[in-house]
């Protein structure tokens, strides 16, 4: 490794700006150095750059989770309503990386919606602004419920622009505006914005990501009324002993798994964690669900009572993850069907985290096997190391396959079959991704399928790989998928451009298999009989000629008897036993005793076309390869 690559990892360990990776390639020319040299350091630069994007990417990523457990952690020990509110804004801006950001709630009394926290503005007008419900896209967002994105606020036709409201944003010099609704079930309480004062793009996850601040903010307003509320009733329950009692231990309860939930989220729990401690909460036994279940119905965000049970809707961002279902206590008290609500919104936390880091994963091990078939000459040890990293063993033989959906028909309109065609090929990467990381291989989409690389398992051949492949994808996708396989790569990093050749190997079993109307399945080379021949890249014509005509070959070795010979003058005859007992100088009876041998070595349809072509094949093949051993 030169000085001037060196020097590359030295600004990946100081997290230096995407300005500074020119300077090694400038250096080096100004030296002197000579184009290989420079074409090596530029490719090591490129390689850098990507090193460092993933690594802004998970850092990035690293710090909204951390930011959604910190807010969850504010909430836990909530003493004063502002304070969050304004770190829920802080982080918002932050983490989306915009020049403003500002939360309004609206006011029932006056029909409109006002300013409560702002970050980042410079404007008095701005911070004292208030929105009429529909007018603007915060108040387009209270009113409808849903989040909008503009990239272009005064240039955006679907909001209704007032003379007080756009003098105010062009005061504050805003631009792009993204606003998310604070609800509280199906109630608007207010929205949170994120703004930039030039014209930009907001992608889903920052939506989403929004969203799950707003989800805190919202919870944040409702604690603080509720612990308002609490705080007037234990007035008035000191004047009853016995109401005083029975609200207190309501209270300590929602109090207590409030905590524990907090302490859940910031230990790395998971959804049956957060079951169980409600469980215990609540006295009834709380379990998770993803089925069975009308979203709609749910969507408020309330738990609503079904029969003698409860269920909480468990989503987030407008997306619908599952529910929770509290069964054997049919009566729930209000701060107990908030309790069962709060879990909800928890639970929805998790899994939005968790999903983050399965799809973290799957992009990792498609980019590592994307290395593999495109850039084979890349330094082993590094990809050796990234292979550790995702506990795949790539010394050990695996097989590459190819995989794609078979969908009968086209249907609908050409548009409409298209976004069809992306999502199954989505599906299609999904699925194979699991199933690479659960056999610790590595899966990728490419050229409108899916390819994986995966371990041979003790006594597993690719055939068998490729079946039992094509079998768990077809189930897990219900839609029948084809699968490719490749010759066994002995180790993945051996020789360069070994995984890139076996895939077009795999690629062309695929295509064979589509050709012989055989969608749906698994197969090899070898299963493709004087196909696989054609196909593979290792012309095995010895295993060709043995799965063919190797039990009578067999034959013929242990009893000492003519059938090979036989079989051959057969054939040449045109399948005529009269002129075979002609060309063998023997009986016709014992042609005849001969063929039926045969067919019982062989199996019955031998004769058929398309086996007696594999057959004479193989006896034309094992008769030069005799030649060639005499």
């Amino acid at each position: 490794m030169s000085q001037e690559q060196v020097s590359y990892l030295e600004l990946l360990a100081r997290g230096a700006a995407v300005e500074a990776y020119d300077r090694p390639v400038l250096l080096a020319r100004a030296s002197g150095a000579g184009p290989e040299a420079l074409a090596e350091l530029e490719r090591a630069k490129q390689h850098a750059l990507r090193v460092r994007a993933e690594l802004e990417g998970r850092r990035r990523r690293e710090a909204e989770l951390s930011a959604l457990f910190e807010t969850a952690h504010d909430l836990a020990g909530l003493r004063d309503l502002d304070a969050v509110l304004r770190a829920i804004v802080q982080r918002a801006r932050s983490l989306l990386g915009t020049e403003v950001a500002y939360l309004s709630l609206n006011d029932p009394s006056a029909g409109d919606t006002y300013m409560r926290v702002t970050e980042g503005s410079v404007s008095a007008r701005f911070q004292q602004v208030r929105l009429g419900m529909g007018e603007g896209l915060g108040g387009l967002v209270a009113q409808t419920a849903r989040p909008y994105v503009t990239e272009n606020y005064f240039d955006d036709p679907r909001f209704q622009h007032t003379a007080t409201i756009d003098s105010a944003v062009r005061d504050e010099g805003l631009v792009a505006i993204l606003g998310v609704p604070l609800s509280l079930g199906s109630q608007v309480i207010g929205v949170l914005f994120a703004a930039d004062r030039r014209a930009r793009v907001f992608e889903r996850e920052q939506v989403a990501l929004l969203a799950s601040l707003a989800a805190h903010a919202a919870v944040a307003i409702d604690t603080a009324n509720l612990l308002a509320e609490t705080r007037s009733a234990l007035a008035e329950l000191e004047r009853a002993n016995g109401i005083i009692r029975e609200h207190s231990g309501v209270i300590e309860r929602a109090s207590g798994v409030h905590d524990r939930l907090t302490e859940l989220v910031l230990h790395g729990g998971g959804v049956h964690d957060v079951a169980e401690a409600v469980s215990e909460v609540l006295g009834g036994r709380v379990e998770f669900t993803d089925t069975g279940l009308d979203p709609g119905r749910f969507a408020d965000g309330h738990a609503l009572r079904e029969g003698d049970r409860w269920v909480a809707a468990v989503s987030a961002g407008g997306e619908s993850f599952g529910a929770l279902v509290l069964h054997g206590q049919p009566d729930l008290d209000p701060v107990d069907q908030r309790t069962l609500e709060r879990a909800a919104l928890v639970t929805s936390l998790l899994l939005l985290a968790r999903r983050s880091a399965g799809e973290a994963e799957q992009r990792v091990r498609g980019q590592l096997l994307d290395d593999l078939l495109d850039a084979p000459d890349r330094d082993r040890g590094l990809l050796r190391e990234r292979a550790a990293r995702l506990r795949t063993d790539v010394d050990a033989p695996h097989v590459v396959l190819a995989a794609r959906m078979d969908r009968g028909g086209t249907g609908g309109e050409t548009d409409h079959a298209g976004v069809r065609e992306s999502a199954d090929r989505q599906r299609l990467w999904s699925a194979a991704s699991h199933l690479a990381a659960t056999r610790q291989g590595l899966a990728s989409a490419r050229d409108g399928g899916t390819v994986l690389l995966l371990p041979l398992g003790p006594g597993e051949d690719a055939a068998e790989l490729a079946r039992q492949t094509a079998k768990h994808l077809g189930g897990a996708l219900r839609e029948p998928v084809t699968v490719g396989a490749s010759a066994p790569v002995a180790s993945p990093l051996a020789q360069p451009g070994q995984v890139a050749t076996a895939y077009q190997e795999a690629r062309r079993c695929l295509d064979a298999l589509r050709l012989l109307h055989r969608s749906g399945e698994g197969a090899a080379a070898e299963d493709l009989g004087f196909l696989g021949l054609l196909l593979a890249d290792t012309r095995d014509i010895e295993g060709f000629v043995d799965r063919t005509i190797g039990q009578v070959v067999a034959y013929d070795g242990r009893r000492g008897t003519d059938l090979v010979r036989t079989m051959d003058a057969y054939f040449a005859s045109g399948m005529s036993p009269a002129r075979t007992k002609d060309d063998l100088h023997v009986h016709v009876n014992t042609v005849a005793q001969r063929i039926e041998r045969i067919g019982r070595l062989l199996g019955p349809d031998w004769q058929s076309p398309a086996r007696a072509l594999e057959i004479q094949l193989a006896l034309r093949l094992h008769a030069m390869s005799a030649a060639v051993a005499r």
